[in-house]
């Protein structure tokens, strides 16, 4: 009978997060990498949307969980530790962003061009918004967002609007409205009041509602469906690679824009658009290929451009489409070939 109620007893368990947290503690790298990995994709969107670079959320990432790991054993467990991540990974963007230049698109710089500019040249002295591949995003059901939908939350018209709010506003719009925090964590995190927290994040709704387009583009591709986007993304593809100019403008809003980082000039209106389209991408730059992809939860395309001394179509730029209805509100040509990291598309095609 003793033996029997014995075995009655609970027993304590420790699960695999504790113990692997126990460990890290005590410096055990593997045990941390454990711990992190669950959430290394979502920080990272994190950091991007405060950064507005990928290139910039790498380097931020990478130290926020090097301090991660240096302050582990400080780690008090009064927060979760995803929290806690957040915590460091904010802090760290902010020290970031206080050194850094803003991210911009061509549309931040001045009027649009009415006619097609040859020979635009690059402006390497400015910080460019960059496209974020959505194979970077979390899909993690237990993960953000609260308000915000994770594709919304890294759209182009949003992260770029993010761009002209002060850090600290940022961060506390992305933690509240996004990831969820009270605005009582989010003052921890910032190490501020409450008051503030909500001042900051009064300040920052009016931006964004002022300059983010009421229907988000997870909207609009619900509405149209995945036949009929797919169709779009291949129609413009198409219309390009054969240089068609009527094909691509007929699927094309009337007051489309179209923007080429590094270049500055952008153009604005069908006449414009199409005037830029048939004397540059259609005529002076060459054949293309292009592959279908997915940049900042909206559809895209990798271009390619064909280089005689390799001998085949090499990278070029990614194309983010923004729609609305069924058609090309705005093309967003990011140039380099490092633009392509992340997506997953090879270097060259045939």
């Amino acid at each position: 009978m003793a033996r029997r109620l014995r075995s009655q007893r609970p027993h304590l368990v420790v699960s695999d997060h504790d113990h692997d947290l126990a460990l890290a503690r005590g410096g055990d790298d593997d045990a941390f990498t454990r711990l992190v990995a669950p959430r290394r994709r979502e920080l990272h969107a994190h950091c991007y949307r405060m950064l507005g670079s990928t290139h910039d959320a790498d380097d931020a990432l990478q130290d926020a969980l090097l301090r991660a790991w240096r302050g582990l054993p400080r780690f008090e467990g009064r927060s979760s530790l995803r929290s806690w991540l957040y915590t460091v990974a904010t802090r760290t963007c902010l020290d970031l962003v206080e050194g850094r230049k803003k991210r911009a698109l061509p549309v931040d710089l001045g009027p649009s061009s009415d006619h097609a500019v040859l020979g635009d040249i690059p402006l390497t002295e400015i910080s460019w918004l960059t496209p974020y591949p959505d194979s970077g995003l979390s899909d993690d059901p237990a993960g953000p967002p609260a308000r915000y939908e994770q594709r919304e939350a890294v759209e182009l018209a949003f992260v770029a609007a993010l761009q002209h709010i002060p850090g600290n506003q940022r961060a506390a719009l992305l933690l509240f409205e996004v990831l969820g925090f009270s605005a009582a964590e989010i003052a921890t995190t910032m190490d501020t009041s409450v008051a503030s927290v909500n001042s900051a994040l009064q300040r920052a709704r009016r931006i964004v509602s002022e300059t983010v387009p009421a229907a988000t583009q997870q909207q609009t591709l619900r509405d149209i469906g995945d036949l009929r986007m797919r169709e779009v993304v291949a129609g413009y593809s198409s219309a390009l690679e054969r240089g068609d100019a009527d094909a691509l403008v007929a699927l094309l809003t009337e007051d489309v824009t179209w923007s080429m980082p590094p270049l500055a000039h952008w153009y604005r209106g069908l006449d414009a658009v199409t005037d830029f389209a048939t004397k540059v991408p259609l005529d002076s730059c060459g054949a293309w290929r292009r592959l279908p992809t997915h940049a900042n939860g909206q559809p895209a395309v990798g271009s390619y451009l064909w280089n005689e001394a390799a001998g085949t179509h090499v990278s070029f730029a990614i194309d983010v489409l923004t729609l609305r209805g069924d058609r090309i509100a705005e093309v967003t040509t990011f140039i380099g070939a490092e633009n392509f990291d992340g997506f997953g598309l090879p270097s060259s095609v045939a």
